[in-house]
């Protein structure tokens, strides 16, 4: 079974589902800390700091990956520190809406590269940093997973919110 239509559904679906998700969330939800982040399936990030993590990470990290694996041969695709740019991207003061329209434009241009890979573009291939080998195909499955865990971990946050 081909999973690659579904992968690229479920990515391509994604913004709009955690718009929805975000737009029944309160607003005092958003910046809320746990007193202990054992057990979060994500990075230790609020919510808000989670929706601008996804949006640099789709936008510096996996667009910029596909592009580099469909055009360079061989590349070594860096890891992004994510809790380096809390700070420096100043991720407790963006407005959530803003985080979130660029995080769906990333997501747009993210799909409009893999929209046009061919079977030979899908096994194109290179060094995820932390990951080893990877091809296109592969980095498909690594976002969609990404995609996962910080639904996971938004999630995570409300159910520990509930009990706090």
């Amino acid at each position: 079974m081909d999973l690659l239509p579904h992968n690229l559904n479920s990515l391509r679906s994604f913004p709009s589902a955690l718009r929805d998700l975000l737009s029944g969330i309160p607003a005092a939800a958003l910046d809320w800390r746990p007193a202990s982040w054992e057990g979060i399936p994500s990075e230790m990030l609020t919510i808000r700091q989670q929706i601008c993590h996804m949006r640099d990470i789709e936008a510096d990290g996996y667009t910029q990956r596909f592009q580099r694996l469909l055009s360079e041969s061989q590349p070594v695709l860096e890891s992004i520190d994510g809790y380096a740019l809390v700070e420096a991207r100043q991720y407790d003061r963006t407005d959530l809406t803003t985080a979130l329209d660029a995080f769906e434009a990333a997501r747009e241009k993210t799909m409009a590269i893999l929209d046009h890979v061919g079977p030979q573009g899908l096994a194109r291939r290179g060094t995820f940093e932390g990951y080893g080998p990877v091809t296109v195909r592969g980095l498909i499955h690594f976002l969609c997973s990404h995609d996962q865990q910080h639904l996971a971990g938004i999630q995570w946050l409300l159910g520990m919110r509930e009990a706090a």
